[in-house]
């Protein structure tokens, strides 16, 4: 197996125990929790991991929109993202090229405020779909899981 990132300071890292959900998250210099709701079994300490996946996209996609409005000097004043996960029928999605069993559905709702013209807006929703979060969940994902080494005891 490569040992591609063992000598590389991982980008995120995430802490738990077996007594409870409850993770502690540690990127770069910034601590946030995760856990599931209580309907689930948690102690709703903080977003759940499809609350963490939802926030990325939509940040990234906020982000995007507004570095394209200051690059091209556009009257966008803000920008609300609002995102939905579900899980629906293959079969009921005609946009789909999977026609079997369930698939992972994610809503975007983008709304963009500012004196903007209809061409604008148009453009500026067109980048909201070219985020690279947005591109990374519609393209293929090579996630590469292993055990760690285990350190030997001093």
């Amino acid at each position: 197996m490569s040992s591609q990132n063992n000598d590389k300071t991982a980008d995120v890292v995430v802490h738990g125990d077996a007594d409870s959900f409850k993770q502690e998250i540690v990127a770069r210099r910034h601590r946030l929790l995760a856990d599931e709701p209580e309907s689930a079994g948690g102690g709703d300490a903080g977003p759940d991991p499809y609350d963490y996946l939802l926030a990325s996209l939509g940040v990234c996609t906020s982000m995007t929109v507004g570095l394209h409005a200051r690059r091209k000097n556009l009257p966008l004043q803000t920008i609300k993202v609002s995102l939905w996960h579900s899980r629906i029928y293959a079969k009921d999605c005609e946009e789909c090229e999977t026609k079997e069993g369930m698939l992972d559905r994610i809503d975007v709702e983008v709304e963009l405020s500012g004196p903007l013209t209809e061409e604008q807006h148009a453009k500026l929703m067109e980048i909201a779909g070219k985020c690279p979060v947005h591109r990374t969940l519609t393209s293929e994902i090579n996630i590469r899981l292993r055990a760690a080494e285990k350190s030997q005891p001093k």
